[in-house]
């Protein structure tokens, strides 16, 4: 499903049209974008949690010339999935 789909099936599971789904949407991505960049989680439960974890630099190898490079340290975001969605899911 991409956001175009989730869009569509989000104005009709709530019965409003979808530019009121896709502000909803938008909504919610930036907020919850915005948590992670101060740092923070957001936890819906049942449905799951997102966080940042910190990657330290490390060093890696060039595939083609074997040659080792630097890898720079940054923050990745990270889901867990809830009880809920697990069990839908399985």
């Amino acid at each position: 499903m991409n956001k175009a789909e989730l869009i569509e099936a989000m104005a009709s599971d709530a019965g409003i049209s979808k530019a009121a789904a896709k502000k909803a949407l938008d909504s919610f991505v930036d907020n919850v974008s915005g948590s992670l960049a101060k740092g923070g989680r957001v936890t819906l439960v049942g449905f799951g949690s997102f966080s940042t974890s910190h990657r330290p630099a490390r060093e890696g190898r060039n595939p083609q010339t074997g040659a080792t490079i630097k890898i720079a340290a940054k923050n990745v975001a990270k889901f867990k999935a809830g009880a809920d969605l697990n069990d839908k899911i399985n």
